[in-house]
């Protein structure tokens, strides 16, 4: 059987094959940066070696924008690539995607995997997450006492609104056991529920120096939290674990507390608009009062017992006239039947006659007095009865009962005193009791 005879084109593309499919899609290697090339093209092209052996890279434009440092000879670094063939040489090559220096790379490949694994078991999820309160009266900071980010936050918070509470929960921040002692304050703070949001601050630092809250026990002990959880850990370019499982991640500890409390000001404008609807309601109340007790003031002058006692002495006096023509009419009716009588006795002169007229004179006489007193004593008696309902609602009758009438003089003129408005401290004025009265000095009006 003959063998098979390949060009170099074919070769270099099957063992291309060979060898993406023989290797893991993506590895993580770490070496010393040698031979770097950056040509105008914007890829990097250099080499990674260790004691005994080096190979060669590529790391095109597309990924070299996103470095966060700027590669150079002899540095470790580590580095994520995909093995591949360059067949225009015939060169196995890793084709690099991402690098970092070698001191971040076991740290940041722990916080992928870690990161990756939390995430599929939905800890970063969005419906997990708590609504962030809008006012919060306590706010709990777990944080270093010494650090600046706790000086920070204060100095925030007193600008801002500082009605607010804090409740500072007191942790190291990194270093042996950070990781542990913090996922127990945030346990603490959730038992306790004396603050209505937990904000876990840190300052900047190195990813050694944030690494604490990469750690899965912090991850685990906020997803347990019932409380909202706000995250404000190093500068705006740092993530951490725990930025992805709290409710919400703020770039830097003093980002955290302007979340956390309102602007006062907003809060006194807001105050100050409803002080003014408030007052522009009360006016709008008092002026519908005022009239309303101008009106009441209008009907109790029409029933003021001075009112009602001129129109029962107007009754009495219209009572009075009736009463006096009444008398009048009858004594006139009187006299005309007496002189008609006259008449007809002087032309009737027998003695008999004479006699029965005189004894009828006589009755009609004693007819016409009582009847004429029956009158007179109904009308004294409704007199009388005027009189006392007269007497009852009489000013003086108030006396009686304890009452004064108070005066003052305008000019020559006495007034009743109705109001302290038309009296001035140091006048003089009258009180009107029952027996006797008293002349009295104002030395306050209230």
């Amino acid at each position: 059987m003959s063998e098979k005879t390949y060009t170099v084109s074919q070769l270099n593309a099957t063992a291309r094959l060979v060898l993406e499919e023989g290797f893991p899609r993506q590895a993580w290697v770490e070496g010393e940066l040698s031979n770097l090339a950056r040509p105008a093209s914007g890829h990097f092209y250099f080499s990674l070696k260790d004691a005994k052996a080096q190979v060669r890279c590529a790391m095109f434009r597309m990924q070299t924008g996103h470095l966060n440092f700027r590669p150079e000879n002899g540095m470790q670094i580590l580095a994520r690539a995909k093995v591949g063939l360059y067949e225009g040489r015939g060169e196995f090559q890793l084709v690099v995607e991402y690098m970092e220096e070698s001191g971040h790379g076991a740290l940041r490949h722990a916080f992928e995997v870690l990161k990756n694994k939390l995430e599929i078991e939905g800890l970063f999820s969005s419906e997990n997450k708590q609504k962030i309160p809008e006012y919060a009266q306590t706010i709990g900071v777990i944080t270093s006492p010494s650090g600046a980010a706790i000086q920070d936050i204060l100095s925030v918070c007193h600008r801002r609104f500082p009605a607010t509470k804090i409740i500072i929960y007191a942790v190291p921040v990194q270093g042996k056991n950070a990781a542990e002692k913090i996922a127990k304050m945030i346990a603490c703070a959730d038992r306790r529920q004396e603050c209505d949001v937990l904000l876990i601050a840190r300052g900047g630092g190195s990813l050694e120096d944030l690494w604490a809250f990469n750690e899965e026990c912090i991850a685990r002990a906020l997803a347990a939290c019932s409380l909202p959880v706000v995250t404000g850990i190093g500068h705006e370019t740092d993530f951490t674990i725990a930025d992805f499982v709290a409710d919400q991640r703020a770039p830097t500890p003093s980002a955290g507390a302007e979340l956390l409390t309102p602007n006062q000001e907003d809060w006194q404008q807001y105050l100050q608009y409803h002080q003014q609807q408030l007052v522009q309601a009360i006016t709008t109340k008092i002026a519908t009062q005022q009239q309303n007790l101008s009106w009441l003031k209008k009907r109790l002058d029409v029933q003021h017992p001075a009112q009602q006692l001129n129109q029962q002495v107007q009754r009495l006096d219209e009572l009075e006239t009736r009463l006096s023509r009444a008398h009048d009419i009858k004594i006139r009716e009187t006299r005309s039947q007496l002189k008609l009588l006259q008449a007809r006795l002087s032309q009737q002169t027998p003695a008999l006659l004479i006699n029965i007229l005189r004894n009828k004179q006589q009755q009609l006489s004693q007819r016409l007095k009582y009847a004429m007193q029956s009158q007179l004593d109904g009308l004294n008696a409704n007199l009388a009865r005027l009189a006392t309902t007269l007497d009852i609602t009489s000013p003086l009758a108030t006396l009686s009962r304890g009452y004064a009438i108070v005066s003052y003089r305008q000019g020559k003129t006495e007034l009743i005193l109705k109001k302290i408005q038309d009296v001035q401290i140091g006048d003089e004025i009258k009180t009107q009791l029952k027996e006797g009265h008293l002349i009295c000095t104002i030395k306050k009006k209230s």
